[in-house]
């Protein structure tokens, strides 16, 4: 099998990139990850772009042509396929248009329900009976885009935002490697 060259956009713990990278050993997983984006110099992910020797960039999101540097980096890295893992910035259309299918993020609730942000917080205010996370392709849309596959589970009566975070890190720890097995099986 040839993996395609893949990059995974961080912003904070990376908890996500962690398992993908483990994963992406694996000789029958699809992607090899060439590349790591952060947008935050103090994301932990970080450090396992160091242990694993794969190359990073810290990119200020405050500069104008910022996603220019970025597309810059992905060509020299010759990268083919983004994900999206905790990536707490908008992406242009431009930079959309660049990579189109090809581009996946995953988001902590069971869309279209509570896109965006504070979304545990969201999820017990409106009294869900269930919650989990989602996989989809990146579109113009926050969090719109063509779902690949979702994961949920139900919630306990004593859950609080710390407890669900964790429950649903640990289906985004399934979802996120069966949906690129998924995306590349049928490509």
């Amino acid at each position: 099998m040839v993996k395609k060259n893949a990059c995974v956009f961080i912003s904070g713990q990376g908890s996500n990139l962690k398992n993908l990278i483990q994963r992406s050993r694996d000789n029958s997983f699809p992607i090899k990850i060439k590349l790591i984006i952060s947008s935050d110099i103090n994301a932990n992910g970080i450090i396992y772009a160091k242990k694993n020797s794969i190359p990073y960039l810290i990119i200020n999101t405050k500069l104008r042509n910022y996603e220019n540097q970025i597309l810059r980096n992905l060509n020299k890295h010759n990268i083919s396929f983004i994900c999206l893992a905790g990536y707490m910035k908008i992406i242009s259309k431009f930079f959309i248009d660049k990579f189109r299918k090809n581009i996946i993020n995953i988001h902590p609730s069971l869309l279209p329900k509570f896109k965006g942000l504070n979304t545990f917080s969201r999820v017990l205010k409106n009294n869900e009976i269930k919650t989990g996370c989602t996989v989809h392709y990146v579109n113009e849309k926050l969090d719109g885009g063509n779902i690949i596959l979702q994961k949920s589970f139900y919630i306990n009566p004593n859950d609080d935002e710390k407890k669900l975070k964790k429950k649903t890190q640990r289906l985004e720890q399934q979802i996120f490697p069966e949906s690129i097995i998924k995306i590349f099986r049928y490509n």
